[in-house]
C-alpha cells in the first residue's frame, strides 16, 4: 500500500526548450533506448515493437523525497589543517551522486547525475565547463557507482532482463574508453551484482553480490556476499565472505565492508585477501570487525596506505548522517563534514588513489549556486517511444476532463490539503489547506468537481475517514490568487469508518471507493452528488481481506483495483483484480506468471488506474527486487517502487522505471499525451529546493 511509499510514491527529442520556462535542454532520443549493445543476450530487452502494440500517451507519477535532494558532489583537501575549504566539483544541474576519483593527479571524477531524465555516467575535470557524458548500457534508464581504471569504465546497469520474477535486473558490466567501447557484462547470466570496487593494482574485482537466487524480500539489508574476480576472468568467482555489501579494497591485500552487527548497529568489517592470488581454497572467511558498537556506520571507502577508512556515520542523538575517517590503529574517528556543514546528510564518502581527497555528495544549500527550485512537474526518461513519463512534486495525481489542469496532494499530512496545477507546471493553485486529504479522482463531466479523502491516512478500519465533493469557480483560476475559494461537501458518515480512495465513473454519477465499515475493507458504490445521504450505498465486495484503491475504466465497464483476498492473511501481498459495476466478472490479473505460478502470491502490486483508451493497467510493483543498496540512499521503500504496464488479459508486461527510489501513485493523461515542448522547468516555475528529506527509517528507529 502506499504506507509502504510514503513512510517509510514529436518523438525525435521530446523536450524543446521553451520562450518563457523550461531553461535546460533534456536530450531524449528513444532509439537511444532500444538498440542492443553488441554483447547482449536473449535476457536483453528486445526492441519497441511497432507503435501501435505500446501503450502512448502520458503518464505523471511521485517519487518518495526524489524531488528534494538538489545532490552535488564536493571534495576536501586532506593535507590542510584544519579542513576548512571544501569544493564543489559538480554544477547544480539536476542530482548529482555516487562519485569515485579518475586518479591520484587532480579531482577529476566519474559520477552518476540524472540531468538526462535517468541516471547516466559523467566525467568532470577541473576547469571543464561541461560534464562528459560517458558511454553507457545504449537502452539502459539505471546505472550506478561508476569506477574508471587501467581506462575502462566499470559500472552497474539494469538493462538486462532476468530469467524470472522477484531478481534484481543490476548487473556489472565494463567498457573501454577509448576504441570500440562495446559494452561487456562481467556478471555471469542471471547473476544478481551490486557496488563494484577495483583494487589497487586493477588486477580485482569486487562486488556485494546476490548470486543467482530470486529475491528473498530482504530490504534494510540485502544479505549480498562479497565475491572477487580477476579483471581478466569474470568467471572465476569466489565468494570470500558471506553477508557483506558495499566492498571497497585497500590496496590489494584487504576488504572492508558494511553489515549490520549481531548487536543491531551497522558496522564495518574487514577480510584479508591471500598474496597468492591462487590461493582460494579457505574461503570464504569469517571477516573481523572495525568498527565499535554504539553508531552506525556504513558505505566505507579505504584509504590504500592500509591506516584509515571513511565511512558515513549516524550517532546517536544526531539527526545526520556525516562522513568520519576511522584510523585503523588507534580506533579513533576523526569528524569531518560535521565541521562544515552539521545540519546536511552526506553520503557515499570516496577517497583519491593518492590519499590527498576526499569526497561525498549532499544536498548543495537552498542558495548555492545551481538549480534552486524544484518544478512542479519534470521529465522522466521512458523505455516506450509514444509513452511520456514526468516526476510530480506531490502525490495522487488527477487531471481534469480536459487534460489542462492536474489535481493532487502535495503532502500526505494535516497541512497537505489539495492543489491544482496546470498540466505544463507553469502554475499551481491550493484548494484545501489545513487538512489531511489523500487520493484524488477529478470527475470526468464536471471540470470544476474533485473527489478526495479526508482524514488520516494508514489507519484502522474504524478510523474516522470521508469521502468529499470538492467544488470550486473555474474562474477563480484567472486570478493572481494562489488560494481558491471551494465548498467541501462530505459524501460517507462520520460513524462509518475509514472510507478513501474514491474513483469517479465516466459519466460522472457514481463514485467507488474503499470502506471499512463492515470491520474490513472492501469496495461500495455511491451516488457521485449526493453520497450515502440520499444516493444510498451498495457494496461491491465482501470479504475478510483488503481491496483498496479502485479505478474505474474510460469506458465505465470494469473496476481494478489490488487486493489481498487470494491470502488474506498476508497484509502486504496485494495483487490486480478486475470487477465489473455489478459486482460479476471478478478475476484476478496474473502479473508474475500465469496461476499455479509459485511466484504470484508474492506480488505486491498497488497503485492501479486504466490507461487512457482502457486497453492497458498502468501499477506499481515489486516484481523488479532491489536495484540498489538500500542503507545506500535516503529513505526509500524500494520493493513497492517501479512501474509496471500490463494488458487486461495480463499479456504485454513493460517495466517504465528503474531506479533506486520508490516510484508510485501514477496517472494517465486524459487526451493521451501532453505538449512536452511547453513544459515549465525553469526557476519562474516551481517552490524552493529545501533539501527536506529524511534518513532510512529503519535505521533512524534504532535510537528510539
Amino acid at each position: 500500500m502506499l504506507r509502504h511509499l510514503i513512510r517509510k510514491h514529436s518523438t525525435s527529442t521530446l523536450f524543446k526548450s521553451s520562450l518563457h520556462c523550461q531553461h535546460r535542454y533534456l536530450d531524449f532520443t528513444p532509439t537511444n533506448l532500444i538498440s542492443k549493445p553488441s554483447n547482449s543476450n536473449s535476457n536483453t530487452l528486445t526492441p519497441t515493437p511497432v507503435p501501435s502494440m505500446d501503450p502512448k500517451g502520458t503518464i505523471v507519477f511521485n517519487t518518495v523525497g526524489r524531488v528534494q535532494y538538489g545532490f552535488d558532489i564536493f571534495t576536501l583537501n586532506l593535507n590542510q589543517t584544519p579542513i576548512t575549504d571544501e569544493h564543489r566539483l559538480t554544477d547544480g544541474i539536476s542530482i548529482n551522486f555516487n562519485a569515485q576519483f579518475v586518479n591520484g593527479e587532480d579531482e577529476s571524477i566519474v559520477f552518476i547525475s540524472e540531468r538526462s531524465g535517468s541516471p547516466r555516467i559523467y566525467l568532470t575535470r577541473p576547469g571543464q565547463p561541461k560534464p562528459e557524458q560517458l558511454p553507457s548500457a545504449p537502452n539502459s534508464l539505471f546505472h550506478d557507482r561508476p569506477i574508471i581504471k587501467s581506462h575502462r569504465l566499470y559500472f552497474i546497469s539494469a538493462h538486462e532482463q532476468p530469467d524470472q520474477p522477484f531478481k534484481s535486473w543490476s548487473a556489472l558490466y565494463s567498457a573501454e574508453l577509448h576504441g570500440k567501447r562495446d559494452i561487456i557484462r562481467l556478471s555471469p547470466p542471471g547473476f544478481v551484482d551490486y557496488s563494484p570496487t577495483i583494487s589497487k593494482s586493477g588486477k580485482f574485482v569486487a562486488v556485494a553480490s546476490y548470486g543467482s537466487r530470486s529475491w528473498e524480500g530482504d530490504f534494510h539489508e540485502l544479505k549480498t556476499d562479497i565475491v572477487v574476480f580477476p579483471a581478466s576472468d569474470p568467471s572465476s568467482r569466489f565468494v570470500v565472505c558471506q553477508r557483506g555489501g558495499w566492498p571497497t579494497w585497500s590496496g590489494d591485500s584487504f576488504i572492508y565492508f558494511h553489515r549490520q552487527a549481531d548487536d543491531g548497529w551497522w558496522s564495518i568489517f574487514r577480510i584479508e585477501f591471500p598474496e597468492n592470488p591462487h590461493d582460494f581454497s579457505e574461503f570464504p572467511v569469517l571477516p573481523i570487525r572495525v568498527t565499535p558498537p554504539g553508531l552506525h556506520c556504513f558505505t566505507p571507502a579505504a584509504f590504500h596506505d592500509g591506516k584509515r577508512i571513511a565511512v558515513a556515520t549516524r550517532r546517536r542523538g544526531k539527526n545526520y548522517r556525516h562522513v568520519e575517517i576511522f584510523d585503523l590503529e588507534s580506533k579513533v574517528f576523526q569528524p569531518v563534514t560535521e565541521l562544515l556543514n552539521p545540519s546536511f546528510h552526506h553520503y557515499n564518502p570516496f577517497v583519491s588513489p593518492d590519499s590527498k581527497f576526499i569526497g561525498y555528495h549532499r544536498f548543495r544549500g537552498d542558495s548555492a549556486e545551481g538549480e534552486s527550485t524544484i518544478p512542479h512537474l519534470e521529465p522522466v526518461m521512458s523505455p516506450i517511444r509514444d509513452l511520456r513519463m514526468l516526476r510530480l512534486n506531490g502525490s495522487f495525481p488527477s487531471f481534469s476532463p480536459d487534460g489542462n489542469l492536474l489535481a493532487f496532494n502535495p503532502a500526505l499530512d494535516a497541512n497537505g490539503g489539495v492543489t491544482i496545477a496546470k498540466s505544463d507546471g507553469s502554475k499551481r493553485w491550493t484548494l484545501i489547506k489545513g487538512r489531511t486529504a489523500f487520493y484524488n479522482s477529478w470527475s470526468p463531466t464536471e471540470k470544476h468537481v474533485i473527489y478526495t479523502s479526508i482524514g488520516p491516512i494508514f489507519e484502522s478500519a474504524k478510523t474516522t475517514v470521508q469521502i468529499a465533493r470538492i467544488t470550486f469557480d473555474p474562474s477563480h483560476l484567472n486570478g493572481d490568487s494562489e488560494e481558491i475559494p471551494c465548498d467541501v461537501k462530505i459524501l460517507t458518515r462520520e460513524d462509518t469508518g475509514n472510507n478513501a480512495f474514491p474513483s469517479c465513473s465516466p459519466d460522472g454519477k457514481s463514485l467507488v471507493f474503499r470502506s471499512g465499515r463492515s470491520g474490513h475493507k472492501n469496495l461500495y458504490i455511491i451516488d457521485a452528488v449526493n453520497g450515502e445521504f440520499d444516493g444510498g450505498i451498495r457494496r461491491l465486495t465482501d470479504g475478510p481481506w483488503i481491496d483498496t484503491m479502485p479505478c474505474w475504466s474510460p469506458k465505465g465497464d470494469l473496476i481494478a483495483f489490488s487486493s489481498n483476498m487470494h491470502n488474506p492473511d498476508r497484509v502486504e501481498a496485494f495483487s490486480i483484480y478486475i470487477i465489473k459495476p455489478d459486482g460479476s466478472d471478478l478475476r484476478r490479473i496474473y502479473v508474475a506468471g500465469g496461476e499455479g505460478s509459485s511466484d504470484v502470491d508474492r506480488e505486491r502490486i498497488n497503485h492501479v488506474c486504466f490507461s487512457h483508451d482502457g486497453e492497458w493497467l498502468l501499477f506499481t510493483s515489486n516484481i523488479g527486487g532491489v536495484t540498489a543498496e538500500p542503507v545506500s540512499w535516503p529513505n526509500q521503500f524500494q520493493p513497492y517502487g517501479d512501474l509496471y504496464v500490463v494488458r487486461l488479459d495480463g499479456s504485454g508486461l513493460r517495466r517504465l522505471t528503474w531506479n533506486g527510489y520508490e516510484n508510485g501513485t501514477p496517472a494517465w493523461h486524459p487526451g493521451g499525451e501532453l505538449d512536452m515542448g511547453r513544459l515549465c522547468l525553469g526557476n519562474e516555475a516551481g517552490l524552493k529546493l529545501r533539501g527536506n528529506f529524511d534518513e532510512p527509517l529503519w535505521i533512524t528507529c534504532d535510537f528510539d
